[in-house]
Formats: structure tokens, C-alpha cells, sequence
């Protein structure tokens, strides 16, 4: 299952943005390096897809979609360089496919900040500019190996070198990896990706707001929006406290604070939703009257490796698969009518899921 990181500064509310998604207590108390060993947490969101698709099948048990999240330690400015708790989170975040990069945006007396003051785009760069200064030493160490052979003429590693001096060029000018080169040739996207670069994971800047941030952005939120989008990144806001408070309030009593604070939707939902988006997914269906769940599968997959993603017994004798997508089938009421339809496609190994397909694999023993 691919991850979610979430990192801050110190005291930032990543734990408590944490314990408010998995719904597990982790401490987070108001002092810097509370979280040392990253917590880790798979996530259930709801999906009115898979339920409909239950009840249509009447089945025993439905699996909602998951993303899995891993808190991670507070970083420090040099932690690139070992301060703090610095290698271990920069280990622990170069294991995680997407960022999501908790960003103070509000004020409280009674909750220290690391710096002394809130400035949200300081402690960002904070963050940026050291997973920038690590992949700047990958670079380095790579750039070392390689001339070496470029300088007996080898062309691959000539057009590596001059690859490795434009990126490391970007990188000092504050930029992430995934802002250098628009338009990427196949070599060069082979190349950056086995170097494994952490600035080069998708990201999302979260804001962790007050109550009446929620309501109306506030000077913190538009300058971290306005960033996120230099960053080529996704932006979300939240307050994290406001979802744990929610989690100890029954139905009735989470309607009326909803209500209060304006709060439209499930933000914790949308989040995680984002997460999936971010991390390049889409989820496709299963039913059966047994069992009926979402599956996240990477953008791009073919019907025969979701197979393997269900049982490998299902792909080694992959047949033929059923499939419908999920609004059509709404639209129509049943598989059955949709099969009279002709509305349920036959597809092969090579077909490509879309995003709500509801699929039935059909395979020997």
C-alpha cells in the first residue's frame, strides 16, 4: 500500500491532524521531537460506490478504500546535516510516496512555536530547503561516479552529467525537483527517477487553521495557497484540533458544531480523497455476496495486475473481465438490467481501469 508522510516543523499539529485520522491516540504533546519513531495509520474514507454496489448484492461484508499515513518526526533547520532528529526523518520520509507538509496557520499563545513566530512560508522553506539540500547531496555523490565515465567519452553518461548539472542548478535556486523540466524526455525521466530524489514526491501543503480560519482564509492561508501553487503542489485547510474535537461528539451534537462553525462536508473524507489523488490512484469495485470493496490501484493499470491485486490465482487465470462504471450503472439500477442493456463490457488482460469501474473478474482454477 502506498504511503502518506505527514511532516511539519515541530509542534506544527501533525499528531494531532494524525490521531484525528486513524482515530488512534498518539501523544502530541506541546513540546518539539514528541513524535521520534513514525506512527502509522491505515486510514478508511467513505465511498458511496462501494455501498450501493453492496446493497446490490446484498453482501456479508464491505471494505471501504484506505490510504496508509505515516507520522514522522518533527525536522529542525540542518537536519539535512543531522541536527535534531534530522537522519531519521529524512530516512523515514524518502520511504513515503507523497507529502503532506503541515504548515502552522494561526495563532495561539498557549501553544509555543519552534521559531518564536508564525510565519507559515518561513516554515515551509524551513522544511523545503533541507529535503532540497539532501537531494542536492544525492546529485553530488551521483554526479561524482558518473563524470568519471563521461570522461572516457561515454555519451549516456556525458548526457547524464549535463542532466545532473541543470537539476543541481534548479535545486540551488530553492526549487523542487518536480518543477525542473516541464517537458521531460524518456532518458531524463529514467534518470531522475533512480536517483530517488525526495523533492521529486508529489506534495500537499496542508494548513492547520483555527475555527474562524475554516470560515474565512486568513493572511497565513492565501500566502501558503499562493506558495503550494509556485511549488507545483495541491493545498488543503483543515484544523486539526477542530477534527479531534469532532471525533468525541455524537451524531446530534457534531451536527449543531458543524453547524456552528460552517463546517460543509467531511474534511478529514476530503483529505483523504486529495491523498489518493495526489498519490496518482484511482479506485475501481468488487462485488460479490460475500464481499463487496474498493480497491486503490495506481492510474494507468491494466485489468489483468488488478486481478493480481485481488488474488494471484485470479490473475495466473485471468479470463475476462466484466465492467461498468460505476455512474452508469447507478443511472440503469442493476448489473442485471445493465447486462440486458448491453451496457457491461467484455475486456481482456490489456484493458485500462478508469476511475469507479465496477469490475467482475472471471478466471479458472
Amino acid at each position: 500500500m502506498l504511503q502518506v508522510g505527514l511532516v511539519g516543523l515541530p509542534n506544527v499539529g501533525k499528531s494531532t491532524l494524525f490521531n484525528a485520522l486513524s482515530k488512534k491516540m498518539v501523544p502530541s504533546d506541546n513540546y518539539p521531537f514528541c513524535t521520534i519513531e513514525p506512527n502509522i495509520a491505515i486510514v478508511e474514507y467513505e465511498d458511496e460506490r462501494v455501498d450501493y454496489i453492496s446493497k446490490i448484492y446484498n453482501s456479508q461484508k464491505t471494505v471501504k478504500p484506505s490510504i496508509e499515513f505515516v507520522d514522522i518526526a518533527g525536522l529542525v533547520k540542518g537536519a539535512s546535516k543531522g541536527e535534531g532528529l534530522g537522519n531519521k526523518f529524512l530516512d523515514n520520509i524518502s520511504k513515503v510516496d507523497a507529502i503532506a507538509h503541515i504548515v502552522r496557520a494561526f495563532d495561539d499563545d498557549n501553544i509555543s512555536h519552534v521559531s518564536g513566530t508564525i510565519d507559515p512560508i518561513f516554515d515551509a522553506e524551513v522544511v523545503d530547503l533541507e529535503l532540497i539540500q539532501k537531494d542536492i547531496d544525492t546529485i553530488d555523490k551521483r554526479y561524482e561516479k558518473t563524470f568519471k565515465l563521461a570522461r572516457t567519452g561515454n555519451k549516456d553518461a556525458k548526457y547524464e552529467c549535463s542532466l545532473l548539472e541543470d537539476l543541481k542548478k534548479h535545486l540551488e535556486t530553492s526549487n523542487p525537483s518536480r518543477t525542473f523540466k516541464e517537458t521531460r524526455t524518456d532518458k531524463d525521466i529514467e534518470i531522475i527517477k533512480s536517483l530517488f530524489l525526495i523533492t521529486e514526491k508529489p506534495v500537499i501543503y496542508v494548513a492547520n487553521v483555527d475555527e474562524e480560519g475554516l470560515t474565512k482564509d486568513n493572511e497565513y492561508v492565501i500566502k501558503l495557497k499562493e506558495y503550494a501553487k509556485n511549488k507545483n503542489a495541491n493545498f488543503y485547510k483543515i484544523s486539526a484540533k477542530l477534527e479531534m474535537d469532532l471525533i468525541e461528539l455524537d451524531d446530534e451534537e457534531k451536527e449543531i458544531f458543524m453547524e456552528e462553525f460552517n463546517i460543509k462536508g467531511n474534511l478529514i473524507d476530503n483529505f483523504v480523497k486529495l491523498c489518493k489523488d495526489t498519490l496518482n490512484l484511482i479506485t475501481f469495485i468488487t462485488g460479490t455476496e460475500n464481499e463487496s470493496k474498493s480497491w486503490n490501484v495506481l492510474k494507468g493499470i491494466t485489468a489483468y495486475d488488478a486481478a493480481g491485486k485481488i488474488h494471484t490465482d485470479i490473475q495466473s487465470g485471468f479470463i475476462k473481465a466484466e465492467v461498468i462504471n460505476f455512474e452508469e450503472l447507478k443511472s440503469i439500477g442493476s448489473f442485471k438490467d445493465a447486462k440486458e442493456k448491453g451496457k457491461v463490457s467484455i475486456e481482456g488482460k490489456d484493458y485500462v481501469l478508469k476511475e469507479g469501474d465496477c469490475v467482475y473478474f472471471h478466471f479458472h482454477v
